[in-house]
């Protein structure tokens, strides 16, 4: 069996013991203290910590975030836009509608022209100058097409090209540039 303990050795043991207790509470109350500091890493008091937080809830002290708007919601994504140069468009259209029979038939069309160009408004001056030669040469246009070739989208576009075409001839003549690179109906009845 075990031996006991002989007198001598009983203080002994008492007397570790009570410098263990005496001595072991603080230090593990400063290892503890000094394991916090260090995973802490921060020498500032609580009250100090305090203050960097209200600091930087103030928006005033705040920089700006360049992924919120000013209320705090987030911007939307948004792509860059490509600067192309890009051409004014000038626009006239003829003061009065023209109206005239179509070919092989009973029908009249009536149409309000506007006319479209990215040229200078050298082109504009030379179609108000040479309006009454343009318009003959219009309706000339215009009762060359039979009511079936008018139908549709494609229809009304092959009449705008040809009505273009016809106004450049005529301003080529007569200015040596027609310019005209686009014909608008402002209207178009058939009747």
């Amino acid at each position: 069996m075990a031996e006991e303990a002989t007198e001598d050795e009983k203080p002994k043991r008492s007397i570790v013991k009570l410098i263990l207790v005496i001595l072991g509470g603080p230090v593990l109350i400063g290892a503890g203290f000094a394991g916090g500091m260090f995973f802490a890493g921060s020498s500032t008091t609580p009250s100090d910590e305090v203050l960097k937080l209200i600091e930087q809830a103030d928006p005033k002290n705040q920089e700006a975030d360049p992924e919120l708007n000013e209320d705090g919601t987030p911007k939307p994504n948004t792509k860059e836009v490509v600067e192309e140069e890009t051409f004014v468009t000038s626009y006239y259209e003829f003061p009065e509608k023209m109206t005239t029979n179509l070919a092989n038939s009973n029908r009249f069309l009536q149409v309000g022209l506007s006319v479209a160009t990215q040229y200078d408004e050298k082109v504009i001056e030379n179609i108000k100058t040479h309006t009454l030669a343009l318009q003959s040469d219009i309706l000339a246009t215009m009762s060359s097409f039979d009511e079936a070739s008018i139908m549709g989208k494609e229809g009304r576009q092959a009449l705008a090209d040809a009505l273009r075409d016809t106004m450049n001839e005529r301003l080529m003549q007569l200015e040596n540039f027609g310019g005209v690179e686009n014909i608008f109906f402002s209207s178009f009845v058939l009747q």
